[in-house]
């Protein structure tokens, strides 16, 4: 009986299978790539509709009747179901609304019925994933070797991590939202400056901006064009600026408010006040970039004596010991 031919083996692993598993996984790396590259969407359109939708919520509050309003209010039936859900349980809280709302708002998500979903994720994920959990710790063997401390402390890091997930997502987006903004913060005030100078009003000044970094830093742009709208719109010109403050969780840019905000009640001058603020904003993107730069040595030493030094040790000792082996079977 003839036994089945198999390939070369290395450290006791076929590999022709090996090879063929790479193979496989190339490939559907190769289409995933094609897919992204095919079905790349253009962000600004979707930025360009919630602002026009702003934009008619707002024109709405002002001059429609009352039947227009509730046109442009948009329903979500699946956001009232778990409204209606989490308020029969007695636990959907004003408060908690509120800030899930404004964690949404400096995430960049204008859609104030997710902050439903937000709260009924923290109630519903620890059910369904802390359930499966304990189904699999308790209800199956896939354990049975574990400790009884390690199979609690399993189950409980799902139960938090599964509570902690929506806050987690949020607090992510949130924080790569505002690195962008940062960035180009300084560029802005510049051209604030320039169109200050220039004799345009706050609105049209920040509309100019929004329209010139708009393709540069779309994140900035999309609220600096928000803010257009509001002051165009609101009666209350603070009122724009707060909200543009509490939009992005930035020092910064509630600096910047701040500065607009007493410009517009004192009649101090706009373009020297922006000049100095700019030139600050500046001189703390440099000393973050050279703090990052003095970290790098410390944070070189763990790759550098794990990967590097190694090979390096055995590109230079591995023909020394060669020699010295081929030296010793010949003696």
């Amino acid at each position: 009986m003839m036994t089945p031919a198999h390939g070369p083996t290395l450290l006791g692993i076929d590999v022709l299978w090996v090879a063929t598993l790479l193979s496989g996984v190339a490939a559907f790396a190769v289409m995933v790539a094609i897919y992204a590259a095919t079905s790349v969407k253009d962000p600004m359109a979707k930025r360009v509709k919630a602002l026009n939708d702003r934009r008619e919520q707002l024109k709405a509050g002002i001059t429609a009747s009352t039947k227009r309003r509730a046109k442009l209010v948009q329903r979500n039936d699946t956001a009232d179901r778990m409204k209606t859900m989490l308020s029969s349980m007695k636990v959907l809280q004003d408060s908690q609304v509120k800030a899930a709302q404004r964690k949404l708002l400096q995430a960049g998500i204008r859609s104030k019925e997710w902050a439903v979903a937000v709260i009924f994720g923290r109630m519903v994920l620890p059910i369904v994933f802390g359930g499966m959990a304990v189904f699999w710790v308790y209800g199956t063997d896939g354990f049975a070797d574990w400790s009884p401390l390690k199979k609690y402390g399993l189950v409980a890091v799902t139960f938090i991590l599964s509570y902690k997930a929506p806050d987690i997502f949020l607090t992510n987006k949130i924080k790569k939202r505002t690195d962008l903004i940062r960035k180009g913060l300084p560029d802005a005030l510049d051209l604030l400056v320039i169109c200050a100078e220039a004799g345009l009003t706050v609105d049209a000044a920040f509309h100019r901006v929004a329209r010139e970094l708009g393709r540069a830093y779309p994140e900035l742009g999309e609220e600096f064009t928000l803010t257009a709208i509001e002051l165009g719109f609101l009666t209350d010109r603070r009122q724009a600026f707060e909200n543009l403050a509490m939009r992005v969780d930035l020092d910064a840019v509630k600096g910047v408010t701040t500065t607009m905000v007493q410009t517009e009640k004192y009649g101090t001058p706009l373009a020297s006040a922006l000049r100095v603020l700019s030139a600050e904003f500046r001189n703390e993107r440099m000393m973050r970039a050279e703090e990052k730069a003095a970290r790098l040595p410390a944070i070189m030493t763990v790759p550098l004596i794990l990967f590097i030094l190694p090979v390096l040790f055995v590109v230079i000792l591995g023909p020394a010991a060669c020699s010295i082996k081929d030296a010793l079977m010949t003696g």
